[in-house]
């Protein structure tokens, strides 16, 4: 068994009640074995990138502690959006149930045909930022760029922090 790493993973959904999606996911995420919660940002809404013509997405991020190997958490996140009902189509930027997308694994850059760590596109996503500055605001990616410094310095496209009463 590898020694325990932080994780943060994005979390989305435009479909089938999305705030429901998101906060089951982040429930089943609880349940990964080797693995336990430390961080849930708030829930917030946002446009969807790509196709206009979609309904907007309730994204939000999660931090969990893990012993799993990386290839072994994508695999649980994988059975989580199958749970949902996520059906993978070629439709890049589409409406979707459930994505959750591991955004850092630690401090490892990871490149394989099954996962790019840390995320390819979280620098330019402010429904990634703002989350993760949320819960992490003195992280330091890999990369030694500060999640803060980039949530303060991204547009923030209309994105809208739930109350949990909204």
């Amino acid at each position: 068994m590898q020694n325990k790493v932080t994780a943060y993973i994005g979390l989305g959904s435009n479909l089938s009640d999305p705030r429901i999606q998101v906060s089951n996911a982040a429930k089943e995420i609880g349940k990964i074995s080797a693995s336990h919660v430390i961080a849930f940002s708030s829930l917030y809404l946002s446009k969807p990138m790509g196709p206009q013509d979609q309904d907007d997405y309730i994204n939000a991020v999660i931090a969990i502690e893990t012993s799993l190997s990386a290839l072994e958490l994508l695999d649980a996140l994988q059975a989580i959006e199958n749970l949902a009902g996520r059906v993978r189509k070629d439709n890049r930027w589409g409406a979707r149930i459930l994505d959750c997308d591991i955004l850092l694994y630690g401090n490892e850059f990871i490149e394989n045909e099954r996962l790019i760590v840390p995320h390819y596109g979280m620098k330019l996503r402010e429904f990634v930022l703002l989350p993760l500055a949320e819960i992490a605001p003195s992280l330091q990616l890999p990369d030694r760029s500060l999640i803060s410094e980039l949530a303060s310095e991204i547009n923030s496209n209309g994105i809208v922090k739930l109350s949990l009463s909204t």
